[in-house]
């Protein structure tokens, strides 16, 4: 995991944004790759060695993700069952979580779509899986956007703002999930202004 990690950051070093988009864009259109650790580093990176800019790493981001998920709705769409099972059996995909987001997106549709980027698993089929389900593209396209939007920039700022403490965030990478780990950081996040409220 240790040596994954540093090929990610030697990845970023010599290709900066775009290694920030082709991540993004490819775990949206619904490959297992590690565009949350990416989108992590990146914004660490604006932080602490002004090699990239904040703003544009959203933007970046937001545009890949969104695009990817697209794509991945694409896919869904015109492949059909067929093709999604095949993509379950090639990359291993849990069909317990294949079954999960069905319910969700029968229950909750498009608002599945938008909850779906803060749980990596979803994260990866819910384009795909919109795409077979035969969701309308429109309200798709909407909730994707949206999604994409809050999880990027949520996502960078922990990452942005939390660059003093990069040693703690890199072990609580290395050593966890990282959906776990952006959790336990957020948690962080809002115990320190409730403090800083508190003794205001």
């Amino acid at each position: 995991m240790a040596h994954f990690f540093d090929l990610l950051r030697s990845f970023l070093a010599n290709y900066g944004y775009w290694a920030v988009a082709a991540m993004l864009l490819l775990e949206n259109a619904g490959l297992p790759v590690p565009g949350e650790t990416i989108l992590l580093l990146a914004s660490f990176s604006a932080f602490s060695e002004h090699d990239l800019r904040f703003r544009y790493i959203v933007l970046i981001a937001v545009a890949a993700a969104t695009l990817g998920d697209n794509i991945g709705f694409a896919i869904g769409h015109f492949g059909g069952r067929q093709l999604l099972s095949r993509y379950i059996r090639t990359f291993r995909i849990s069909h317990r979580s294949i079954e999960r987001a069905e319910h969700l997106f029968q229950k909750y549709g498009a608002v599945t779509v938008f909850l779906a980027r803060f749980v990596a698993g979803l994260r990866i089929v819910a384009g795909p899986l919109a795409g077979v389900l035969g969701m309308h593209w429109k309200k798709f396209l909407l909730s994707n956007f949206l999604g994409a939007a809050v999880w990027v920039i949520a996502i960078s700022c922990v990452g942005y703002f939390f660059g003093q403490h990069w040693a703690m965030l890199e072990r609580l990478i290395r050593g966890s999930d990282l959906v776990f780990g952006a959790l336990a950081v957020a948690a962080a996040v809002w115990v320190w202004f409730r403090l800083k409220n508190s003794t205001a």
